[in-house]
């Protein structure tokens, strides 16, 4: 939140300006009020209502310059309201003076302040040196005291509106002074508000998180590639050591063997042998078949059949 300084002219909402911009004078001191005129023709003029008189324009108690009314000498007497008001009647907002005869003074805002803005409040004596500790009270109660002379309200609230004095102890008291605080409008932003970022800066930000978005899917995919291919790899060379393992070589081997003609008589032996011969892993089968001859028979002699009378 910005705070509020003690520029040397303040323009107020209706058009009334200030300078300098404080609520509180010693008396002696000058002062310049000017009314802006934003419509030349309504006619502004700048009155006062103090113990002396009522809607008193500037003539009757300062002089005159064009638009400004300036009081090059302040008395405590000067103390009252002051208004610009255009021919038509219409009035700007208001600003209390005060005028004192006193040796300690409170700065202040002369003009409401908003909500939410920093308020910084001094107090001041009139003769060197100025800047002594100080102790600052709200409504009669005091608030704390500050080595250097200087309080600030941080981000007020309209809690903080009320009557605000001071004290330094050897010089005395100032007289009070009213801090009213506005409500900040829906349309208006804080000015310390940061600004938006740009559009650049926003893309720049998102740019490293999509190339690592993209980087982690490329090696996401190339991981499942090369686990696909290394179960195909372990498939094939199981399936491989399978077959090998399954392997039975067969040896068939016929062979036609005439019967030995000195025993012409004797049963043939089997007509097919079959010999199998196992290692660690093949089987090995060896199958010899055998040509039988069958054994030949005399023809037994032709009966004759007769028949006798």
């Amino acid at each position: 939140m910005r705070g509020t300084s003690l520029p040397r002219s303040l323009f107020l909402p209706a058009g009334l300006t200030v300078s300098p911009s404080r609520s509180q004078f010693f008396e002696g001191e000058s002062v310049s009020l000017s009314c802006e005129e934003d419509d030349s023709s309504a006619g502004w003029t700048l009155r006062r209502n103090t113990t002396r008189g009522t809607r008193a324009q500037c003539g009757g108690w300062g002089k005159l310059d064009g638009l400004t009314c300036n009081m090059s000498y302040l008395f405590p007497h000067d103390t009252g309201v002051y208004w610009c008001e255009s021919r038509e009647g219409a009035s700007s907002s208001s600003v209390q003076i005060t005028v004192t005869g006193g040796s300690v003074i409170l700065q202040s805002p002369v003009l409401p302040v908003m909500e939410g803005d920093d308020v910084t409040l001094s107090c001041r004596t009139k003769t060197p040196p100025s800047s002594l500790p100080a102790a600052f009270y709200k409504d009669g109660s005091l608030i704390r005291t500050e080595p250097a002379g200087h309080m600030t309200v941080h981000q007020v609230t309209s809690s903080d509106g009320g009557l605000y004095q001071c004290s330094i102890s050897g010089h005395g008291e100032s007289p009070s002074s009213r801090i009213s605080v506005s409500e900040r409008s829906s349309t208006s932003s804080p000015s310390t508000a940061p600004p938006p970022p740009s559009t650049s800066s926003s893309s720049s930000q998102f740019v490293p998180y999509g190339l690592l978005s993209l980087t982690a899917a490329i090696v996401l995919v190339l991981l499942l590639v090369l686990l696909v291919i290394h179960h195909i790899n372990r498939k094939s060379k199981a399936n491989q050591e399978d077959g090998e393992e399954s392997i039975t070589y067969s040896d068939i081997e016929i062979l036609q063997q005439k019967q030995r003609k000195d025993k012409p008589n004797q049963d043939s032996g089997p007509s097919a042998v079959i010999s199998t011969r196992t290692t660690d892993d093949v089987s090995y089968s060896q199958i010899i078949i055998r040509e039988n001859r069958r054994r030949e028979f005399s023809r037994e002699p032709a009966v004759v059949y007769s028949t006798l009378r």
